[in-house]
């Protein structure tokens, strides 16, 4: 509401007349959010670091059995 009636400046009733593709269509393209920095994500990997059972291993490196 706030971006049609604010931002758009449309009228209540032209606002609540439109459909949800006219909206999106009037906010223009969707922009991609942009991840973590790499100062950021090594911030945050410090603060939840993985945590492993006694005995696991990094399943990445873990030797593959089925070959």
């Amino acid at each position: 509401m706030h971006f049609g009636l604010g931002r758009l400046r449309l009228s209540p009733s032209d606002f609540w007349a439109m459909s949800p593709r006219e909206l999106c269509a009037a906010a223009g393209p969707a922009r991609e959010a942009a991840g973590p920095d790499r100062p950021a994500l090594d911030a945050l990997m410090a603060r939840f670091p993985d945590r492993r059972g006694a005995g696991e291993t990094d399943p990445i490196r873990r030797p593959r059995n089925d070959r």
